[in-house]
C-alpha cells in the first residue's frame, strides 16, 4: 500500500502540474467533408489539459489540491483560471505570461464514429521551476501527478529538495529524455508503452517499465479498463464500468486524477483502479471532460448500487 505522507492543512495534499486549456466543443452526428457545414447537436466550453483536469477529478473526491502551470494573460487563461477555482483547486502556482496566448483546443465529437477530433495551441512555456511558491508547492505535496509538460520543470524543482513527494506521470505522450526510474506510479496507455517497449504482451510491457524503475504500472486501453503491475509482481487486467457515453474527452485525465486521489486516501492499489474506472465512465455523460465527474459522495452511491461488480478482475498471463 501507498504510504501518504502527512502535510499541514495549509499547503495542498496533491499537486498536479502540467496543461490547462480552454477548450471549445461541439458534437455532430458525423465529420464534416472539405468545405461542408455539418450541424452541430450540442456545442459547449469547458476547462481541459491532462493535469488541470486531473486536479478538479481529485478536488471533487474531496482532497486538497493545487495546479502548477502557464496561462497566458488573456480572457482565455482568466476563464482557464476561474473554473480551477471554482472546483477548489489551488491556482497559487499558476503563472501567468504576458503577450502569450492560453492553451486552447477546438474538439469535434463525432456521434457515428464514437471519436473525435482535436486542434490545439500549446500553452505558453515558462520556466516553472525557477518559481519560489511552485518549488513550495511541489516539496510540500504528498502526491504530485504530472503530464508531459509538466515533467522536466517538476524534476528540476524537486532537485536537492529535502524530500520527495510520491510521483505520478501520465504516460500519454512522448516526452524527451523520460525514464521511469524513481516514479512511483506510472500510467500510460496500452499503445504508449507498445510505442515505448515494442509489441509485446501485455504482462511483458508491464514488466519492462517496471525494470526500468516504476514502482507501480497502471496501463490504460479505453472501454477494456486497465491492466495492473503492482510491487507485488502480481499483474491483473481490472475491467471498466458501462455507462451511456455521450464523449469519452478527458476520461484518461479523469481517470489519472482519481487514481491518485483514490490511493491518497488509502485505498488498496486495485480497488483505487477500479474506483479510478467507474469515475472516469461516469465522466463520459457528458460532452465536456469535467461536468459529469462525480464527487465522492456520488462514486460510492454509484458504486453500492451495482448489483454485482462490472469490473471483473482477471490475472495477466
Amino acid at each position: 500500500m501507498f504510504e501518504t505522507p502527512q502535510t499541514s492543512q495549509d499547503v495542498p495534499l496533491l499537486t498536479f502540474v502540467g496543461v490547462a486549456t480552454l477548450d471549445a466543443l461541439a458534437l455532430v452526428d458525423r465529420y464534416p467533408s472539405a468545405n461542408e457545414r455539418v450541424l452541430a447537436t450540442d456545442m459547449a466550453y469547458a476547462g481541459g489539459g491532462p493535469a488541470a483536469t486531473a486536479a478538479v477529478v481529485a478536488a471533487r473526491l474531496g482532497h486538497r489540491t493545487a495546479f502548477v502551470g502557464a496561462v497566458g494573460e488573456d480572457d482565455e487563461g482568466q476563464r482557464i483560471v476561474a473554473g480551477l477555482e471554482l472546483e477548489g483547486v489551488d491556482t497559487s502556482g499558476v503563472v501567468i505570461v504576458p503577450g502569450a496566448p492560453s492553451g486552447a483546443s477546438m474538439v469535434i465529437i463525432a456521434l457515428a464514429t464514437s471519436t473525435r477530433a482535436i486542434s490545439n495551441r500549446p500553452p505558453p512555456l515558462v520556466d516553472l521551476a525557477e518559481q519560489s511558491r511552485v518549488r513550495d508547492l511541489l516539496t510540500s505535496s504528498a502526491w504530485i501527478h504530472v503530464d508531459h509538460i509538466g515533467w522536466h520543470p517538476t524534476l528540476a524543482a524537486l532537485t536537492g529538495a529535502r524530500r520527495r513527494p510520491l510521483l505520478s506521470f501520465d504516460g500519454g505522450h512522448h516526452v524527451e529524455d523520460f525514464t521511469c526510474a524513481g516514479l512511483d506510479l506510472y500510467v500510460p496507455t496500452v499503445e504508449a508503452l507498445i510505442i515505448r517497449y515494442g509489441d509485446r504482451p501485455i504482462r511483458e510491457l508491464l514488466q519492462t517499465a517496471q525494470a526500468e524503475g516504476a514502482r507501480t504500472v497502471v496501463a490504460t486501453q479505453g472501454a477494456d479498463g486497465a491492466f495492473v503491475l503492482g510491487p507485488d509482481g502480481r499483474a491483473v487486467h481490472v475491467g471498466s464500468f458501462p455507462v451511456e457515453v455521450v464523449s469519452t474527452l478527458g476520461a484518461g485525465d479523469v481517470f489519472h486524477g482519481a487514481l491518485v486521489a483514490e490511493l491518497a486516501h488509502g485505498h488498496p492499489l486495485i480497488e483505487a483502479v477500479r474506483r479510478a474506472n467507474a469515475v472516469a465512465g461516469l465522466s463520459c455523460r457528458a460532452l465536456d471532460g469535467r461536468s459529469a465527474i462525480p464527487t465522492a459522495a456520488e462514486l460510492d452511491l454509484y458504486l453500492t448500487s451495482q448489483a454485482s461488480d462490472p469490473s471483473p478482475l482477471a490475472t495477466i498471463n
